[in-house]
């Protein structure tokens, strides 16, 4: 009980470091020079998860940034966004937006991660990708529709263009209201990640209010 106490007040210890300090561009976070343009509803902030479902360490990052998610409020949209560098990076993000167009993503995602990083499936095949959807309620054909979908490949296109005006080189990451870039080496943990951000956030709506 007493090692429990100890974990939650250093966890509290952490929060209050990180809400205490003045936020830093070019060391908690990286200020874009050109903002990328969000998309939410007027008067929302977006928050942009990059992840790669292959990625250990977006794996990681997805306890403690669900946790966060959760404490969001309502003028706060969260948006995830599959990173695209070739290759599996590129067949995971056609899955995403696949499972998206398929209505079944929401469900999916946490099992897509755990497929590959607790079972040991690497989910680059195609008629793997499909046998897996099929476990969310659409057939193996509507799945292997949905993956060769120009709707989808477009979504891909638009993800890999969105990355690079994110000047992204890496994941995971967290973009906030389209400017501030998130890292786990600029926050200096992936534990850190969402409290940066949280200040951003913070950040952002006085300066809408001013």
């Amino acid at each position: 009980m007493f090692k429990t106490l100890m974990v939650a007040m250093a966890g509290l210890g952490l929060s209050a470091a990180v809400s205490a300090q003045e936020l830093v561009a070019g060391q908690q976070y990286e200020l874009l020079e050109t903002p990328v343009e969000t998309h939410v509803e007027d008067g929302q902030i977006e928050v942009t998860e990059v992840f790669w479902f292959g990625c250990p360490h977006c794996y990681r990052l997805q306890t403690p940034v669900n946790e966060w998610y959760e404490t969001l409020d309502d003028d706060v949209s969260v948006v995830h966004m599959p990173a695209t560098m070739g290759g599996d990076w590129n067949t995971h993000a056609t899955a995403f937006y696949a499972a998206e167009s398929l209505g079944i993503e929401d469900e999916l995602h946490a099992d897509f991660f755990n497929a590959i990083h607790q079972e040991k499936q690497s989910l680059t095949d195609p008629d793997d990708i499909a046998e897996f959807f099929a476990n969310y309620g659409v057939s193996e054909e509507e799945a292997k529709q949905a993956l060769t979908a120009f709707s989808v490949r477009s979504e891909v296109n638009k993800a890999n263009s969105r990355m690079r005006e994110m000047r992204l080189m890496g994941v995971p990451a967290l973009v906030v209201d389209g400017r501030y870039v998130v890292t786990p080496s600029s926050a200096g943990s992936l534990e850190n990640m969402p409290q940066v951000a949280d200040e951003l956030i913070k950040q952002v709506r006085a300066e809408r209010a001013e």
